[in-house]
């Protein structure tokens, strides 16, 4: 058996002033290593501050050539022959060669005799700060609230990510801060940002104003009502999820109508355009009355002078009534009675005022989706989606504008079970996630319930910022997702404090545990004060005025 060190051995060549050996390894396995710590090495180590043996700490082995950069996972104490020896767990995270930088992986593993040692801040800031030169800064260490964290923002942007946490573990701060961070550094960004619940947008309700937590200049928030979605620029699946229900004994002879009607009227509508060749999916307009005139005549068709009912009398019933009803509710005039988007030729501006092209331009879209019914929410998403790779997909200098789509409340409208409401979602977004880093189009994934998103889109998330995450079921998901999780680093998910988060994928240097840069200005959500207002009765409320923003929808 090894002997314990009594005494602090000398340092061997090439190993800094500033490191103290703290230990020896005494087993090695190809995931993780074990080491007995000295008594005398970690209480010189704790004289200048340094507190080795932590979990979440950094070390390192020192191997001939370079050195194995460590993590502690795990410290217990073992009895060995009647001597109380403190043992730790560690996680192997990269190698430092003696000549500088940092390298992922292990390609030397170390013997079991190998001493371990200190690490000093200067070679951890020089890991954190690899991609300095980008100014994308997230947060700080939490074991060094001194070294910033630096991220590779074309490997976060470009091969898209996940922002995942349980509800109130400063996921809203999180995605913020991050586009904050952007925007600093990258001003001429491109970042559409789907904001299902209201709390990233400039909006003023009853004299109450709120301000998009990003600066004026560079930011633009849009109701749905305000940037409108028209029925014409649906996808033809789109159009049939809107008004078919699947189920229906009649499904395959509405689509197959549908298919030619809107065809037909998209022709008819664009003639004077003279564009040649016009498909069923093509982005044309046309008159949803006319549409609706069509489908009424099919449904009561007959032949032989009206002595015998035609193949499609009575198949359009249900069609016509989810139809009649969505043209008829003010809650989808937005998107069924355009009045800014209503002929071909302010596609473009759409497109533009989408992507930040408009006037003025802007560098963050944001998109308020708060009003939008439930029952269209997804299709919506899907609709945006869609334009945001369209956009890119046909244009020749796609690399030459990268856009970035962030799906706020990703479990709403891209779920992990096949529904028929959301598969025009699951679609779009498992498009980007699959094929839209070919043409600049990344997509980040912002969820509070991860098991209940798309395997798919997930799968193809390279970097992931996890926040606090308690549920067993989550916790499990996103362990199989994640592509080189350390098991010490991600088991901390359960007692992150609110803020703190694990980075892991490509964009980080290494798995790390980090304080998220705090937003400034944070957004509009905060938590409420229940002991504070029920204790002291806070502000008086209006219920007249809350039941009309009611009826008028406005919140």
């Amino acid at each position: 058996m090894l002997e314990t060190v009594d005494t602090i051995p000398p340092k061997p060549e090439g190993t800094s002033s500033g490191d103290f050996r703290v230990g020896v390894l005494v087993e090695v396995t190809g995931d993780s290593f074990s080491a007995r710590l000295d008594n005398a090495g970690t209480e010189a180590a704790a004289a200048e501050g340094i507190i080795a043996g932590q979990v979440g700490s950094y070390l390192k082995i020192r191997n001939a050539g370079m050195d194995t950069l460590v993590m502690v996972e795990r410290c217990w104490m073992a009895d060995k022959q009647g001597v109380s020896e403190q043992m730790v767990q560690l996680s192997p995270l990269g190698e430092l060669p003696h000549s500088g930088g940092f390298q992922r992986g292990v390609s030397q593993y170390p013997a079991s005799d190998a001493e371990l040692y200190t690490i000093q801040e200067s070679n951890l800031e020089g890991i954190f700060t690899t991609h300095s030169d980008a100014e994308f800064h997230v947060g700080q260490l939490s074991s060094f609230d001194s070294i910033d964290v630096h991220l590779d923002a074309s490997a976060f942007f470009g091969r898209h990510s996940a922002i995942l946490g349980q509800s109130g573990s400063g996921k809203s701060w999180t995605v913020t801060s991050v586009i904050q961070s952007a925007l600093r550094s990258m001003p001429q960004a491109h970042i559409i940002l789907l904001d299902m619940h209201g709390e990233y947008c400039d909006k003023e309700v009853n004299g109450i104003v709120s301000r998009a937590p990003f600066p004026a200049d560079l930011c633009r928030s849009f109701r749905a009502e305000e940037l409108e979605f028209p029925y014409w620029l649906l996808s033809f699946s789109e159009f049939c999820e809107l008004v078919i229900n699947p189920e229906d004994e009649h499904a395959s002879v509405q689509m197959s109508y549908l298919r030619s009607a809107l065809t037909r009227l998209k022709e008819e509508s664009n003639e004077h355009l003279e564009l040649g060749h016009i498909t069923v999916d093509s982005p044309l307009y046309y008159s949803i009355k006319e549409l609706m005139d069509n489908i009424k005549a099919a449904n009561r068709a007959a032949t032989d002078f009206g002595k015998k009912k035609s193949p499609l009398n009575g198949k359009f019933d249900q069609v016509m009534v989810r139809l009649e009803g969505l043209i008829n509710d003010t809650r989808y005039d937005f998107m069924m009675k355009p009045t800014k988007r209503n002929s071909t030729e302010k596609l473009p501006d759409l497109m533009r005022d989408l992507v930040g092209l408009g006037s003025p331009s802007a560098s963050i879209t944001i998109l308020d989706l708060s009003s939008v019914p439930f029952d269209v929410a997804p299709l919506v998403c899907a609709q945006i989606g869609r334009l945001a790779y369209e956009f890119n997909f046909w244009n020749p200098r796609c690399t030459e504008f990268p856009i970035f789509l962030v799906c706020e409340e990703a479990h709403e409208y891209i779920p992990r079970e096949s529904m028929a409401r959301f598969n025009e979602a699951r679609r779009a977004m498992e498009r980007i996630s699959k094929n839209g880093r070919k043409y600049g189009v990344g997509l980040c994934v912002v969820s509070q319930r991860p098991a209940d998103v798309s395997e798919t889109v997930l799968a193809q998330c390279s970097s992931f910022l996890c926040l606090r995450i308690s549920n067993p079921d989550d916790q499990d998901y996103v362990r199989a997702m994640v592509p080189d999780a350390a098991r010490g680093t991600f088991s901390a998910l359960t007692s992150l404090s609110k803020g703190e988060a694990v980075v892991l994928g490509e964009a980080a240097p290494m798995p790390v545990r980090l304080k998220v840069r705090r937003p400034d200005p944070p957004p509009n959500s905060t938590d409420v004060d229940y002991a504070g207002k029920w204790r002291d009765g806070g502000l008086p409320i209006d219920v007249d005025q809350m039941v009309a923003n009611w009826h008028a929808q406005e919140r």
